[in-house]
C-alpha cells in the first residue's frame, strides 16, 4: 500500500465490529417516530433520520442511534484489519457510525494513536455515499483523493470511493 499518500478506513465491518443489535436500535427508532406522530414500521435507520429531520427531530433519533454505537463500540471486537496499523502513511477513519462511537472503538483496542483524522456521520452534514465524509477525511490529512485508498467493506463504502476519486479495497 505504499503506492498511495494516504488510507481511510472505514470503522464498523473494517477495523472493528461494533456489538449493536441494529433492530433494537430501528426498533426504538420507529417508537419515537411514532410517538411524534409518523408510521415508520419497516423503515431502515437511514430513512428514519430523513423522516426525522422532516419533522425537526433528527437530533433525536441521532442520539438514539449514537447512544447504541457508543455502547457497541465499547463492547467492539478488533478484526484483523487493525493489524494494518501504524502505516508508512497519515490515516484516516471515515464512517456511517457516529464520531464519538469511532473514536471509542478506536480507545478500546489502542489503535487511536494511529488515526489523524476520524470523520463520523455526525461531523459533516453528509453520509457515505455522499463522498462528502470521505473527501473531507483525505483534505484534512493534506492529500489528494487520486493519491488516496479507502478501506470498506460495502457496496456503499465502494460506492462512497468511487464518487470521491480514491482508490477503494474491499475487506
Amino acid at each position: 500500500m505504499t503506492e498511495y499518500d494516504a488510507i481511510v478506513y472505514d470503522l464498523d465491518g473494517t477495523l472493528v465490529h461494533l456489538d449493536v443489535d441494529w433492530d433494537e436500535v430501528a426498533q426504538d427508532g420507529a417508537t419515537f417516530l411514532e410517538s411524534k406522530g409518523v408510521d415508520a414500521d419497516g423503515v431502515d435507520l437511514w430513512a428514519m433520520l430523513e423522516m426525522a429531520a422532516e419533522i425537526g427531530e433528527r437530533d433525536a433519533i441521532e442520539g438514539i442511534i449514537s447512544e447504541y454505537e457508543c455502547r457497541g463500540a465499547e463492547q467492539s471486537t478488533r478484526l484483523p484489519t487493525a493489524d494494518d496499523l501504524p502505516q508508512m502513511v497519515p490515516v484516516a477513519v471515515c464512517s456511517l457510525n457516529c464520531e464519538q462511537a469511532c473514536r471509542l472503538a478506536l480507545e478500546q483496542h489502542d489503535i487511536a494513536e494511529y488515526v489523524e483524522v476520524v470523520i463520523g456521520r455526525d461531523t459533516v452534514p453528509t453520509e457515505k455515499p455522499d463522498p462528502e465524509p470521505l473527501l473531507t477525511a483525505v483534505q484534512r490529512l493534506g492529500v489528494a483523493p487520486d493519491r488516496s485508498l479507502f478501506i470498506g467493506d460495502s457496496e456503499r463504502d465502494e460506492l462512497t470511493a468511487q464518487r470521491a476519486g480514491t482508490a477503494y479495497r474491499y475487506v
